[in-house]
């Protein structure tokens, strides 16, 4: 995978967000962020250069590049913080003012026929059969009509990251999606399996907000 493009302008967005909160959530001096951020883009330019392009329609690239820039520091971070570090700093170094209002402008468009119908192709797509880095995902509707179940069988952020020898990290990033739908406001996140603890999958569930 090519740097330039969008891996390019996710570092723009995030980088600063990602030196600043070793800072304020993992305790580092300025100098000791500033090197880690420093040693953290060669890193990820590296990793992304090991990556297959993705197919066009292939809704995850995002995913998997955000996977790539936090294994990037971690991989540079001094001291090993824990997976509870982990999961805070990702989250805040995440969950900037942009990305809130992405979140929000996503929101707005959650359980549209336009929603239903991408969430159906992508299942359909099962880009993860061709590239590792990829997902597989089924699309399962509530019957009650209060929501739905997005069930991810194949995980490239659990492929990328046992190959870089960090999987202990991977439940970091999944608890992302609590602050996303959070954010977005239009429905409540359940969830009772990851691939990442060892379950049979990785269950997304979207259930609307009373009044939604």
């Amino acid at each position: 995978m090519k740097y330039a493009g969008m891996p390019a302008g996710m570092w723009i967005l995030f980088h600063r967000s990602f030196r600043e909160k070793l800072v304020s959530v993992l305790g580092c001096d300025r100098e000791t962020a500033a090197r880690t951020e420093k040693r953290a883009l060669p890193k990820y330019k590296e990793i992304l250069a090991g990556l297959p392009e993705f197919e066009k329609g292939d809704r995850f690239k995002m995913n998997i590049v955000n996977c790539a820039m936090l294994a990037a520091f971690y991989l540079n971070m001094e001291g090993g913080p824990s997976v509870g570090q982990m999961t805070d700093y990702y989250e805040k170094a995440m969950m900037t003012g942009a990305m809130k209002w992405f979140c929000r402008r996503m929101g707005k468009k959650k359980y549209t026929p336009a929603d239903v119908d991408g969430m159906r192709k992508t299942a359909a797509l099962r880009a993860a059969d061709r590239n590792p880095f990829s997902w597989n995902m089924e699309f399962l509707p509530y019957g009650d009509g209060s929501g739905y179940e997005a069930r991810f069988t194949k995980c490239g952020i659990c492929t990328l990251m046992t190959e870089l020898g960090i999987r202990e990290i991977v439940p970091a990033m999944c608890r992302l999606d609590y602050a996303m739908s959070e954010a977005g406001g239009a429905d409540d996140f359940v969830r009772q399996y990851t691939l990442a603890s060892g379950g049979p999958y990785c269950d997304c569930g979207y259930k609307k907000k009373e009044g939604e």
